[in-house]
């Protein structure tokens, strides 16, 4: 059993450099801004054979209003559900009424807390920390968390100490790839309905939700079990236009989210149905197909659009989205739950064709059938033969063509072996790529050493035609003479 370890304090102390030294990673957003981490993080670490789980939360002022609450509310909620508590505060600001209301709550909780003045770079431990013995909760830990001082010290300090039941087990196995199950990547435009969707998909708000875009700044992973299957969601910030972006931390999170379609299984493309589609959500649709990855569509905020908006929008959904006609597609309100629940059997679709397992014999006899059908165009007065196929990878699946002249193959026609394909194996919710080989002539290299050989032996058999020439005009002339 690992503990949970997470980490509290007021904005800007250094939460999220912490995270990331402790989990190795630059999973957390840093920057010297406050407010950049709202929802809580969850990261592994290691010391030694010592694992571990830590978890980010937002900063806590006490004066919270509106979004920010929310933010504390996900910090307080880390609290309550952490094993042990990291209090970071900031040795350079020293002590403020919202560390002693933190302390205050901490003490009421009884969590194992340990207090951990951040900063110290650079000025008397002594000092510096002598005003936090004030909040009552013991013996102090010193880092610089920026300069990775002190933090192997904390962390031993912080594990020696685990109660029993946080033993270390020496037979568990680690866990293997396949069991982590399907990640499932949530992205879109601003105030879509993404962090609503992923609360409604959990059964629990999990992240914060506000009516204001922008609200997630980070990507937020969070594994869990459905039906005793495991499954990982990503939250990811809305995606905007390059022009329309100004500071520089949503940068930051924009590029955070591509990655989380990287690393994800299956997307799930959020868009608001009472705006249609726009030119952004074309952008993130061709990003997820050039990535690879499986596809579902969710068409928010359904609810309450009268028929003639909806016979609109279904419309225009099908003129723009023809080439993305093997994605599912949803109409759902995430805030009332309505379809929210059939999601899952898209993505659990998308997920088992992007790992299909096909033989060579089947994809051969597929591309057989198909030609029969259908020849492939003449060029330059020859046919463009197709022999055989094989498969050439996963997610997506990748389909390996071998003939003569592939290069040659017209768009057209490869968009037809690409419908057959994915009619006869049933392949919905991820693209297939395909690999068009030519195979090259095994006679080519003797040919043109026949030539070669040719043209030799009649350039050697012209020399020597020419000097025996040279020699009977040579015998003439001196038969003459005499």
């Amino acid at each position: 059993m690992n503990p949970v370890i997470a980490l509290v304090g007021r904005p800007n102390v250094g939460k999220s450099t912490l995270f990331n030294r402790l989990t190795r990673t630059r999973d957390a957003l840093v920057a010297d801004l406050a407010g950049l981490t709202r929802d809580r993080k969850f990261g592994a670490g290691k010391v030694g054979e010592r694992d571990y789980i830590v978890v980010d939360t937002g900063g806590i002022s006490g004066m919270e209003q509106g979004l920010d609450a929310k933010m504390a509310e996900q910090s307080f909620q880390a609290m309550d559900e952490a094993d042990i508590v990291l209090f970071l505060v900031d040795a350079r600001a020293g002590l403020t009424s919202a560390d002693k209301m933190i302390a205050q709550h901490l003490r009421a909780t009884e969590k194992k807390t340990y207090v951990v003045v951040n900063k110290i770079d650079g000025l008397n431990p002594d000092v510096a920390t002598s005003e936090f013995y004030e909040l009552g909760l013991g013996e102090l830990q010193t880092i610089a968390a920026t300069h990775n001082r002190g933090i192997n010290v904390l962390m031993d300090h912080v594990l020696n100490e685990l109660p029993p039941e946080f033993q270390i087990d020496e037979d568990a196995d680690e866990e293997d790839e396949s069991e982590k199950g399907v990640r499932i990547s949530v992205v879109g435009r601003p105030n879509v309905g993404k962090s609503t969707l992923v609360n409604r998909m959990l059964g629990e708000d999990r992240v914060v939700v506000y009516d204001h875009p922008g609200t997630t700044m980070d990507s937020i992973e969070i594994p869990y079990e459905r039906n005793e299957k495991p499954y990982t969601l990503i939250d990811t910030a809305g995606v905007r236009r390059r022009k329309n972006i100004k500071e520089a931390a949503e940068k930051f999170s924009i590029v955070k989210a591509l990655q989380a379609i990287q690393d994800a299984n299956v997307c799930i493309v959020v868009i608001d149905a009472r705006e249609g589609i726009v030119e952004q959500d074309l952008t993130m649709l061709s990003f997820v197909l050039n990535s690879g990855k499986g596809l579902v569509i969710a068409l928010n905020k359904w609810d309450g659009m009268d028929i003639e908006q909806k016979d609109f929008v279904k419309k225009e959904l099908e003129r723009r989205l023809s080439f993305v006609d093997w994605a599912d597609m949803h109409f759902i309100s995430a805030k009332h739950g309505t379809g929210v629940g059939h999601l899952y059997e898209s993505v659990d679709e998308a997920y088992k064709s992007a790992y299909m397992n096909l033989s060579t014999s089947q994809l051969t006899r597929i591309l057989e059938d198909a030609v029969m059908d259908h020849q492939p165009p003449l060029v330059g007065g020859r046919r463009i033969k197709l022999r055989y196929a094989h498969q050439g990878g996963m997610n997506p699946p990748v389909i390996v063509v071998h003939g003569n002249k592939t290069a040659s193959l017209p768009d057209s026609y490869k968009r037809y072996l690409a419908n057959t394909f994915r009619k006869v194996l049933n392949i919905s919710g991820t693209p297939i790529r395909f690999e068009f080989r030519s195979g090259e002539n095994p006679y080519a290299d003797q040919k043109e050493d026949k030539l070669f050989n040719r043209s030799k032996r009649k350039e050697t058999a012209e020399q020597t035609a020419s000097i025996r020439q040279a020699k009977k005009d040579k015998l003439r002339k001196k038969s003459k003479k005499r």
